[in-house]
């Protein structure tokens, strides 16, 4: 356990030393060289940029001037790891710090969450810090909110609220709600529909977006009593578990390109079920959390504890692979049964994919595998999810 904690304090403190500003695999545009050039205003230009700088192993993002920046999901997440902690540290174990010096953290990082809402829709909302092309389709510019983004942040602000008690971070939360209903676009389906990932129009697909909106208005239903966000929850959750296969899996989307299934994209649609379930005390989808997270231990871990991207094939192993599982595991509480997978897969993390500096890696792959340090993608995802272990475990 020891060597676990010390490889967390690594972390905490290579992140820290950073201020929590990095780079991100689809922060290719941000590049002030690109920038410089008309290349910027082409859609296939744009997109064999993001393409290159996420694919390449070698990090060219010094050279081509792109920035370490704050980005508002990654501050969520360190915002939920702190809280993990405070809670950790309220029982004596101050092996992360004192209850003090966790909460200075939370107070500091929620009110940056605070700065960095968009104040142009019907409610709170938060997006990314880099412009992001979808394909050639799609063009995301910088800060648009997107639901995924937003669930993060609502998530973090209410778990920060109730150790803080400070009404800011309640209140904008709450908001979030307004968002969901009024700004996203829903699609039909089956008895229910989907929302949108955006408010952007041709994103209507993402199953696991629209299962985090229904996160979202779960737990402002918990705060205001609402039967209407509790009704919308239900039947977006209905549509997207009419989908699930026998077996227990979801596709990753509707379009045929976006029909893979992965890991941690069926961690995501079981924590939002599960939050849901206890919330409103509605049991109609706990089969399918069941079924759901039987499938997702089953065929995403090897007995070894190598975590799979896909179903059907292990590589690339990305971070959030690990990562999502001791969250999972947490949410569903299932932790204490499977904690030997857990062991295992934390072990094999640290082995495999951290850095000697404190900072995770981003993707193994059979051949040259990308070991650059990315903020939101790779770190502050595995802060949050090493401090649902300690949690788990203390």
């Amino acid at each position: 356990m020891s060597t676990i904690v010390n490889s967390f304090l690594k972390l905490k403190g290579y992140c820290e030393n950073e201020q929590y500003k990095g780079w991100d695999p689809y922060d290719g545009l941000n590049s002030k060289v690109f920038n410089a050039t008309p290349l910027k205003k082409w859609n296939f230009a744009r997109l064999a940029w993001i393409q290159g700088f996420k694919r390449s192993p070698i990090n060219f993002r010094k050279l081509l001037l792109v920035p370490k920046q704050h980005n508002s999901k990654g501050l969520a997440l360190f915002l939920s790891g702190y809280c993990n902690l405070y809670h950790i540290a309220k029982t004596g174990n101050e092996s992360f710090g004192t209850t003090k010096e966790i909460e200075a953290a939370i107070k500091a990082l929620a009110d940056l969450l605070l700065e960095r809402q968009d104040t142009q829709h019907s409610g709170a909302c938060w997006g990314y810090n880099f412009d992001w092309q979808a394909r050639l389709i799609f063009l995301f510019p910088k800060e648009t909110p997107t639901i995924v983004a937003t669930s993060f942040c609502v998530d973090a602000l209410f778990k920060a609220y109730e150790i803080t008690k400070d009404e800011r971070y309640l209140k904008t939360a709450i908001s979030a709600a307004k968002f969901v209903i009024h700004d996203l676009n829903r699609s039909e389906l089956k008895e229910g529909f989907l929302f949108s990932y955006s408010p952007l129009n041709g994103n209507n697909t993402v199953i696991n977006a629209s299962l985090l909106g229904a996160k979202i208005l779960s737990q402002v239903y918990q705060y205001t009593k609402e039967e209407e966000l509790k009704e919308l929850a239900h039947k977006t959750i209905k549509a997207c578990c009419e989908i699930q296969t026998e077996e227990g899996s979801w596709v990753y989307g509707l379009m045929n390109v976006q029909s893979w299934i992965d890991s941690f994209h069926t961690g995501y649609n079981l924590d939002a079920i599960q939050t849901y379930q206890e919330i409103t005390g509605d049991e109609s989808f706990k089969n399918n959390i069941e079924l759901g997270l039987t499938y997702y231990l089953k065929v995403f871990f090897l007995e070894d504890g190598t975590p799979k991207y896909y179903h059907d094939k292990t590589y690339p192993i990305d971070i959030h692979c690990p990562g999502q599982l001791f969250v999972t595991l947490s949410k569903t509480k299932t932790f204490d049964s499977n904690k030997d997978l857990a062991d295992k897969v934390i072990k094999w993390t640290l082995d495999n994919m951290q850095d000697a500096k404190g900072y995770f890696y981003y993707q193994l792959k059979k051949g040259v595998s990308s070991k650059i340090s990315y903020m939101r993608w790779s770190n502050a995802f595995m802060f949050n999810a090493m401090s649902h272990y300690f949690k788990e475990v203390n």
